[in-house]
């Protein structure tokens, strides 16, 4: 007693504690709420009493004990900051933010369904019979086509795009029951009651005459499969399932078919062949009929199932066929209709008459190791969508349909003479045994108007059923993909910015709305509504190395930071008083690492060219403005190009990575500008680099020029300005010379340690797999391979000359001193308005120019990515193509062009691009878009994955089917690399020219003169002419280039290389053509005759004369003239 009393208590207790937890916790979201209010209407004034983020998660610590999980705590809290007036509810905290009216519309929406039943499509049958029905599909994925047998004899073939390839209509007196296709004799197999067919549907003339008949059987043939024989040449075997229970394996060789036809029978004769003459087993397997027959290739096995409650379900090998010996046999109530067979998850599901789908393991046959229950007919159907590990079963029943005219009511019921049937599908997943989607059509009509057969097509993503008609049920996610346009914003994205950390995308939109998307997922986490004030758009953002610190800057000139996990406003830099908003929007932001806590430092970007340094300490809400980067251009107009700044002495509490730095004044020649005011010189972009002893900033401006700030030499240096830089032509663009987006390329010690580490593996691993073919498909280094396998085979990167690893025990005791010693200097890539790609070195040198292959001319660079390491490179542009290079190797000196290779490029947008990113452990680029929609895609095949703000989840690990986006229809382009071997194949087959040698070899001067003229169309037998021709001998030396194209010409004809010729130095031995050659010859015949040397150089001098005349005939050196 005293221990019920005391648990009472306790409980008791513990409710009262609970009560009392919850009115604090309703007072604490009052006075939250309340500050919040009073925020938005600038009437709050920070005090030792304000709620903070911090302050609000610790005392709902206090309140509810430490299993109150921080993320439900952070979305209770944004809801709070975002929208005070918002209606709360206490067991939010705890995560349930569902209620019953968002589950049931969640449950009904559309998009969360697997397949999308109103999207149906419907195909009728070919062949015309009335009441005629589809007994058999069969779908063939490694030719994409489908085989639809009917029960009256018509046997179809369709394409991918659901067109008739090729028809039969059987004249048997017999139903057809099933049907296959016959991988080696490349034949469709069908069975009817008593005969089996054999149809060459690719054979030209007559249907009837290409089919075979194969006849008798000894009892009435219900199912049929094959079993693929991938060691037997012309050679398939077929099991077959009868009506008396039996398993019949029947052997079909090409010889069977190829020489029975006889030319003296008639051609109907020789296509009936006996079945005696085929090799065939059977054994009685079922005590009824055999519903269904296949071959299990995984297993080596084949099932087969019946009505028969005993031996319901069947699992051997094919030599169990051949003996007496015990088969796995697997009992049900009422048997089984079907069985099919999940390779994943290693089970075989079966149903049947007792409207239960059982799974079991296929070595376990006494219990089933899990039920599906739910179907209210008979299952008559069942196929697998092995991606997505679901099952779909079938069920169909008749029913009658009444409708009381007096009252408008219908309903069922079960004895009336004018029938229904109704389909039910039902879709499962097989991992967690649930139901996933229900849904039916109806056909109205006599009653055997009822679905016979069903499958999955997987190259389509779709649902095939055959009854009466052909219908196909796509799935909601082929749909959702092609059909749906891409939604993530509702107004144009400006910011997209990748938290590394967290595995976070941020996205702005122009309405000033913030949104934190998952990765992983897709689904929105969080957002923001108009973060720096009502009307003010939002225009940059960046987040720090660690992730948790968010900063944006708007139009006006203002700049905060935020936390990035709970959207929480930290520091703000306030707008100035003489301000102006074109002048001071924020174009870009960077962060800068500090050695100090809770200290931030942010490079921003004016749109009036200024870059500026902005610092928030810890103790302080608002951020400061302590430097700019002084002016230098006026400096470089005069001529200038490297100028040396001084380090300012003013007293810093704080230690800055990049100091503030003064020009040095130069008092002897004054700056003076002689240039027209309408030229633009404003700053559009920078990069910062502080990190191996460097510490640069680069900057870009409109009129295409290239500045380097260099902080350890204090110097500035012009890298670049183009010819035209300050000329103003009012018929030009003036942006045209505008770079867009620049990046340093260098790769640290971390990342030099890291590849090193990667090649030695890779080499280790072609080691031991070598003489064998490996792949890594799918694996996250394949987009690397390339790179990794030049690193493992050739000369290490940063190794010096006549150094090898040969012969050494360990490789990773030679990284440090090989890789790490020596590091690459950075280069400079620059997007610039013309389209064009260019690298550079720290001094100013062009390494490479390049215009991005994408079937279209130039198009405008807008953005540039790259990954940590420095082994990737994307671009985007105006048109919405994303470009991918492999720029691994490219990096380390000499800076060979040949090793910047472009991998692939694709379209993923309609409108311009304004930011790529690229997932290293994903393999994946995200790309946003002015069209307000934020996508993913493999970064292998360029294929697309979906785009943030779906319902669907993304499959980002799994290889996804090809799919364009509806306002996407280009394909991609991937530019493979040319073979190591291409000089030893020839390519191309070059025209034949007439060979003289060999002619004059071959002729006969005695008998050319003698010949007779050939009378009209008479055909010279001999074909000497032919046999004189010759492949033209292919020059082996290159020739000397001199000027690599003209970019002025345009994309083709400026691509072209202009090369020089060497000339011959003298035009004695140059070689005769045409009548000049014949002529020759017969003067030499005559000139031997009469035996004089004088009329021979009084010949060769008069053809020489001839050959150099300027209207050659060119046609007589490939067409003889033959004297008469």
């Amino acid at each position: 007693m005293e221990s019920s009393e005391d648990k009472q208590s306790s409980i008791t207790n513990e409710f009262n504690n609970f009560t009392d937890a919850l009115h604090k916790f309703r007072t604490l979201v009052e006075t939250t709420t309340i500050q919040k209010k009073e925020e938005r209407l600038g009437l709050y004034v920070k005090n030792e009493d304000t709620i903070d983020y911090e302050k609000f998660y610790e005392s709902v610590l206090e309140l509810f004990g430490p299993e109150i999980k921080s993320q439900d705590v952070k979305s209770f809290y944004r809801k709070l900051s975002n929208n005070p007036d918002a209606p709360v509810d206490w067991c939010e905290i705890f995560g349930y933010f569902l209620s019953e009216e968002d589950a049931l519309a969640s449950q009904l929406d559309e998009e969360n369904l697997i397949f999308l039943v109103s999207r149906k499509q419907r195909v009728g049958l070919a062949g015309g019979r009335k009441r005629d029905v589809v007994k058999c599909l069969v779908k063939i994925p490694q030719l994409d086509f489908l085989i639809i047998a009917t029960q009256k004899g018509s046997i179809t073939v369709f394409n991918s795009q659901m067109r008739v390839q090729a028809n039969i209509n059987v004249t048997d007196t017999s139903w057809i029951t099933g049907c296959d296709f016959l991988p080696q004799l490349k034949r469709v197999v069908a069975v009817t009651e008593r005969t089996i067919i054999i149809w060459d549907y690719k054979a030209q003339g007559n249907s009837q005459d290409n089919c075979f008949v194969i006849k008798p059987m000894d009892h009435c043939l219900l199912c049929v499969c094959v079993v693929p024989m991938t060691d037997q040449l012309c050679r398939d075997d077929i099991l077959m399932g009868d009506d008396g229970g039996f398993v019949n394996r029947f052997t079909l060789n090409s010889d069977d078919f190829g020489l029975k036809q006889s030319k003296n029978k008639k051609k109907m004769q020789s296509q009936i062949l006996d079945s005696k003459n085929f090799k065939t087993v059977k054994r009685k397997l079922h005590n009824d009929w055999v519903m269904r027959i296949k071959y299990i290739q995984p297993l080596n096995c084949f099932g087969s199932c019946s009505l028969d409650s005993i031996h319901s379900f069947v699992l051997e090998s094919l030599k169990r066929l051949e003996d007496n010996m015990p088969v796995r046999e697997f009992s049900m109530p009422r048997g089984a209709n079907t069985f099919v067979y999940c390779v994943k998850a290693n089970a075989i599901v079966t149903g049947g008459d007792d409207k239960i789908l059982r799974l079991w393991h296929p070595n376990i046959s006494t219990k089933p190791v899990g039920k599906l229950v739910g179907h209210m007919f008979s299952i008559t159907e069942l196929v697998t969508n092995e991606k997505d590990q679901h099952v779909i079963s079938l069920s169909s029943a008749k029913v009658a349909w009444w409708t009381d005219l007096e009252s408008g009511r219908t309903g069922f019921k079960s004895c009336l003479r004018h029938l229904l049937t109704i389909w039910v599908f039902r879709v499962w997943d097989i991992q967690t045994l649930s139901l996933l989607q229900v849904f039916h059509d109806s056909q109205g009509g006599p009653g055997d108007m009822q679905i016979y057969a069903m499958i999955f097509d997987y190259n389509h993503g779709m649902l095939v059923t055959g009854s009466s008609v052909i219908d196909m049920y796509p799935l909601t996610r082929m749909i959702q993909d092609t059909k749906q346009i891409p939604h993530s914003h509702d107004r144009d994205i400006n910011v997209m910015v990748y938290n590394r950390t967290f595995h976070q995308l941020l996205t702005i939109c122009s309405e000033s709305v913030i949104k934190v998307w998952e990765l992983e997922t897709g689904h929105q986490i969080y957002q923001i509504f108009d973060p720096h004030g009502s009307s003010i758009e939002v225009t940059a953002a960046a987040v720090d190395k660690s992730g948790f610190v968010l900063a944006t800057g708007a139009y006006n000139g203002t700049l905060k930071l935020w936390d990035f996990g709970s959207g929480q406003e930290m520091k703000v830099l306030v707008e100035g008083k003489d301000w102006k908003e074109d002048d001071r929007c924020l174009h870009q932001l960077t962060f800068l690492t500090t050695s100090e806590k809770n200290h931030f430092l942010i490079l921003a970007l004016e749109y009036n060219g200024r870059i500026k340094l902005v610092q928030g300490k810890e103790d302080d809400p608002l951020l400061a403005v302590i430097w700019e980067l002084p002016e230098v251009m006026p400096t470089f107009i005069r001529g200038e190009k490297v100028i040396s700044l001084t380090v300012s002495c003013k007293p810093r509490t704080l230690s800055i990575p990049i100091p503030e730095v003064e020009l040095v004044p130069n008092e002897d020649e004054p700056v003076v500008l002689n240039i027209n005011p309408g030229i633009s010189m404003e700053v559009t972009c920078f990069d910062v680099l502080i990190m191996e002893g460097y510490n640069l900033i680069a900057t870009a401006t409109v009129n295409g020029i290239i500045i380097l700030w260099n902080f350890v030499l204090c110097t500035v240096t012009e890298l670049h300005r183009p010819e035209d830089a300050l000329v103003l032509d009012p018929d030009l663009n003036p942006e045209r010379l505008k770079i867009n987006a620049m990046l340093f390329l260098f790769r640290n010690s971390d990342c030099k340690r890291k590849m090193s580490e990667e090649s030695v593996i890779s080499s280790a691993h072609s080691d031991s797999t070598r003489g064998g073919l490996h792949s890594n498909k799918g694996s996250k280094s394949s987009i690397h391979e390339a790179e990794t396998k030049g690193q493992s085979t050739g000369q290490h990167s940063g190794g010096r000359k006549g150094e090898t690893i040969a012969g050494q025990k360990n490789d990773t005791d030679i990284l440090p001193s090989v890789f790490l010693n020596e590091l690459s200097p950075p280069i400079l890539v620059t997007a610039h308005e013309d389209g064009h790609l260019r690298l550079w070195s720290m001094e100013g040198k062009l390494l490479k120019d390049m215009l991005p292959f994408t079937k279209h001319s130039a198009i405008s660079l807008t953005t540039l990515y790259t990954d940590v390491c420095a082994r990737l490179l994307l671009a985007g542009n105006m048109e919405g193509h994303v470009i991918l290079w492999n720029i691994g190797s490219f990096l380390d000196p000499p800076y060979d062009e040949k090793k910047f290779k472009q991998l692939i490029a694709w379209r993923g947008h309609a409108l311009k691009i304004v930011g790529v990113i690229y997932v290293e452990d994903k393999q994946v680029v995200l790309t946003a878009s002015v069209d307000g929609s934020v996508r993913v895609w493999h970064a292998r095949n360029g294929h697309y994955c979906g785009y943030f703000g779906q319902r669907r989840t993304f499959e980002l690990n799994q290889v996804t089917d090809f799919i364009l986006p509806c306002d996407v229809s280009e394909y991609p382009v991937e530019v493979k690399e040319e073979s190591k071997y291409t000089e030893k194949k020839q390519k191309y087959e070059y025209p034949l020219i007439f060979d003289r040698e060999k002619w004059r070899k071959m002729s006969s001067f005695s008998l050319l003169f003698r010949r007779p003229t050939p009378k009209p169309f008479d055909v010279n037998q001999e074909f000497k002419f032919f046999k004189a021709l010759s492949s033209p001998r292919i020059r082996r030396n290159v020739l000397e280039s001199t000027v690599t194209g003209n970019r002025e010409a345009g994309v083709i004809f400026g691509s072209l290389s202009i090369y020089r010729v060497p000339s011959p130095t003298s035009l004695r031995f140059l070689p005769l053509i045409g009548a000049d050659a014949q002529k020759e010859s017969s003067e030499n015949f005559q000139g031997k005759k009469k035996g004089g040397r004088v009329q021979h150089s009084q010949s060769r001098r008069r053809s020489l004369r001839k050959s150099l005349a300027p209207g050659v005939n060119l046609t007589s050196a490939f067409f003889p003239v033959i004297q008469k």
